[in-house]
């Protein structure tokens, strides 16, 4: 009863906004996102204690400025999610564009695969949406949702045009399937993980536990690794899908320290990018909870 209860209010809400004009539902959302940071106080705290990690040098005000920014986009990338069940290529061009699409058609290219280093940074939904709306489908590693029927609801709207969903119990198999058939697969690389799936590396200062799947897969497969995010421009007044230039991956023969040394290069691609547009990242979840032997928590 509880699990219809919930696909009941989420399929309102997907109907409801995905009804309305672009302009209402992002205006809605965005007060969504403003009631949302009123009441999820544990979550504040969360991304101030983040920020105050990431940015020591930082005052207060500075960070809950980025928290406050962080729940109105989260509040707009719910509307446009419910929008995009009615987005069309021609709709889209007003308020969505590539830049660096041709780091990911030459990746492509090489016929091996393409692994999409990216993360919770902004509308990381939407990211994958569009690109298979334009013609490109991939698949992208996710984690099943509780409710099963809110997960197959949220999947096929994700999937509408072509793409597909690995899930993070069981991916491996499918992931070294997709580089083989020379797909693209999307990897959310910047929450926290434990041993032995997650290795600790260097992330805004202070040494992070990190999934190693992807690094092990390219090592494996010689596929393309490039960085890929959809973020908010203000200069362009545009949402921007950019791809950065292939990763330089290391390969020296010694496994253990190269998927280190690999996770550490896609981590800090991460970082860098976080770093220009700080307010659009998920700092609400609890990136350091993993922490190395005998190193105390970083959260109290």
């Amino acid at each position: 009863m509880r699990q219809r209860l919930e696909f009941i209010v989420v399929f309102a809400l997907v109907r409801g906004l995905g009804a309305l004009p672009r302009s209402w539902a992002r205006g809605l959302g965005a007060g969504l996102g403003a009631i949302a940071y009123v009441f999820t106080g544990r979550l504040r705290r969360t991304g101030a204690r983040n920020l105050q990690i990431a940015y020591p040098a930082r005052d207060a005000a500075w960070r809950r400025g980025i928290v406050r920014k962080l729940y109105r986009n989260l509040g707009l990338q719910l509307a446009e999610f419910c929008l995009m069940p009615g987005y069309t290529r021609e709709s889209t061009q007003s308020f969505i564009c590539y830049a660096g699409l041709e780091h990911y058609l030459a990746a492509r290219e090489e016929g091996r695969g393409v692994l999409v280093v990216t993360g919770h940074l902004g509308l990381w939904e939407l990211s994958s949406f569009y690109h298979s709306l334009m013609g490109y489908p991939m698949s992208m590693v996710i984690r099943r949702l509780d409710n099963p029927l809110v997960d197959r609801l949220v999947n096929g709207i994700r999937c509408l045009h072509g793409n597909t969903v690995l899930h993070k119990d069981d991916f491996a198999r499918g992931l070294l399937g997709a580089m083989r058939r020379g797909e693209t697969v999307g990897i959310l690389m910047d929450t926290n993980m434990t041993p032995p799936q997650g290795v600790f590396v260097d992330f805004f200062g202070t040494p992070a536990c990190t999934a190693s799947g992807l690094a092990r897969v390219a090592m494996r497969t010689q596929a393309a690794v490039l960085p890929g995010f959809l973020t908010w421009r203000e200069e362009e007044k545009k949402y921007v899908l950019e791809f950065g230039e292939r990763l330089n991956l290391v390969c020296t023969g010694n496994d253990d320290r190269d998927i280190v040394t690999n996770t550490q290069i896609c981590t800090a691609a991460i970082e860098q990018w976080i770093r220009r547009l700080p307010e659009q990242w998920l700092w609400v979840h609890r990136r350091w909870k993993t922490r190395p032997a005998g190193e105390p928590s970083l959260y109290s």
